[in-house]
């Protein structure tokens, strides 16, 4: 089973970026869907990215769209999420999970298997 761990949050000020990886392990990595999610404190967990499993195919949420870019290498068993711009609606715990996919090329920001990790806190401060 595909195992992923979140690493790359921090604090930061309004305006500023940070990059998340998400690593995983197995040789199965290239025949998932990866996906980045974020829960904020008492608001449920929210869909904020995904990509394909070729990489070719990226969606995003509205909230982030034009602001963050997700990214893999699967030479490297590795998916990242490059957030510029970031404010403090921002502020959330971020994880990746594999999500949804019906080929090479789709993704959607809906969990699939496994179970979530313990995820990145990335806090955006005005």
């Amino acid at each position: 089973q595909l195992q992923l761990v979140e690493s790359g949050g921090g604090l930061v000020q309004f305006g500023g970026s940070l990059r998340l990886s998400c690593a995983a392990s197995g040789s199965t990595f290239r025949y998932y869907a990866i996906g980045w999610f974020r829960q904020a404190p008492g608001k449920e967990r929210e869909g904020v990215s995904c990509i394909s499993r070729s990489g070719g195919t990226t969606d995003y949420a509205v909230s982030v769209k034009g602001r963050f870019v997700i990214s893999r290498d699967n030479a490297k068993n590795m998916v990242y999420l490059q957030m510029d711009n970031l404010n403090p609606e921002d502020t959330a715990t971020y994880y990746c999970a594999s999500v949804i996919s019906t080929s090479q090329t789709t993704c959607l920001m809906v969990r699939g298997s496994g179970a979530w990790g313990q995820g990145t806190q990335v806090t955006v401060t005005s």
